[in-house]
């Protein structure tokens, strides 16, 4: 029953993440249009960290893909030290995001207070909501590798190391999206 059920509950999942995100982009366009219109947007230089945090999670990405068909060949173990690779990338992930957001502060962009803008405020909500996700999907990529430890996964019963990496996958893809989007849309 679980194997029936696991794919469609986490592509709803994904669904529901995804529909969030469209909505806070959404709420950003529209802000950003009437505060531009008043020439009250503030213009903000993404930092360098949010680059690198892509990179580390491109990577974390490709190594996952290479664990997987490393678990498919039977190599479980080989599969395994992927698997910690992409996890130890995910937590670079999340650590950069945060060496980002200490960048806007030290620029003076402020989520709240005094100091405080809506482009500012807008990126850190996008931001951080994704980080929140983000360490969801480590938690996710932790358990899966102790499960991975432990001998849980075969070329016949890989499920659980499939549907986290497709969650994992899923965040990068959703970073790459919302990296672009504010870019673009500073």
């Amino acid at each position: 029953m679980e194997n029936k059920t696991a794919k469609p509950l986490l592509w709803i999942g994904m669904a529901s993440i995804g529909m969030a995100f469209a909505g806070l982009t959404s709420g950003y366009v529209v802000a950003k249009g009437s505060l531009d219109a008043k020439n009250l947007w503030q213009l903000i230089e993404l930092p360098n960290a949010f680059y690198y945090s892509t990179a580390a999670i491109l990577l974390s990405s490709l190594l996952l893909m290479q664990g997987s068909k490393a678990l498919k060949e039977g190599m479980a173990k080989k599969a395994t030290q992927y698997l910690l690779f992409t996890l130890v990338l995910g937590l670079a992930f999340v650590g950069l995001q945060v060496a980002g957001w200490k960048h806007l502060t030290d620029g003076n962009v402020w989520f709240t207070g005094p100091k405080s803008t809506p482009a500012g405020s807008w990126l850190y909500v996008i931001t951080w909501f994704h980080w929140m996700h983000a360490l969801a999907g480590i938690i996710v990529l932790g358990i899966t590798y102790y499960k991975a430890q432990k001998g849980a996964y075969t070329p016949d019963n890989h499920l659980g190391y499939t549907l986290g990496g497709q969650f994992w996958h899923f965040l990068g893809l959703l970073w790459i999206y919302l990296l672009l989007f504010l870019a673009f849309l500073r």
